[in-house]
């Protein structure tokens, strides 16, 4: 039940998300910094991921972009479940920041692959807008078309981070590259 209403609830933001990034194209920083803690409930993270069943969801975000400006006003006081969610603004990136999502932000592809670079392998959730990485690549990216808010999703990056995104939330996806 819980898990429908979550679904019900993503697929809302999206419906929303894409009406309002027409509308007003500059509310699409604040689509995309909704979206990073409206995927936590989506994704399964492994065994000692999270201290406890109340620990805060840390979103990281690195870089600089209009999507950090508005990141800790758009979650402020929110929760996924128990958890209250936090948001770290990181000057450098490292395996044990101890975030569970990281927004990498910018158009610099060359910060952006490092940044994720340095966290493959780890259980983090990784989110960025940048355009394509030859390098690295995102398990989350978001996409505008048509005016719309949108992402893709790629299964072969989370499993290396040893996640597992829902079939909901593949389902919502633009894209999906599949695991392996």
């Amino acid at each position: 039940m819980r898990s429908s209403v979550a679904t019900i609830m993503l697929a809302g933001l999206v419906s929303i998300s894409c009406n309002l990034a027409r509308a007003a194209p500059s509310l699409e920083s604040g689509i995309k910094a909704a979206f990073l803690y409206k995927f936590v409930p989506f994704i399964e993270w492994p065994a000692g991921a999270f201290d406890t069943a109340t620990s805060p969801v840390n979103i990281c975000v690195f870089g600089s972009d209009a999507v950090t400006d508005v990141i800790g006003d758009v979650v402020a006081s929110q929760r996924v479940d128990q958890r209250p969610v936090n948001v770290r603004h990181l000057t450098t990136v490292t395996r044990n920041n101890g975030c569970h999502v990281l927004y990498v932000a910018g158009p610099d592809g060359a910060a952006a692959e490092e940044a994720l670079s340095s966290v493959q392998g780890t259980p983090i959730l990784t989110v960025t807008d940048a355009l394509e990485l030859p390098n690295a690549s995102p398990i989350i990216r978001f996409v505008l078309q048509a005016n719309r808010v949108s992402f893709d999703i790629d299964q072969a990056a989370a499993a290396q981070n040893t996640l597992t995104v829902s079939s909901k939330l593949l389902s919502l996806a633009r894209r999906v590259r599949p695991r392996p």
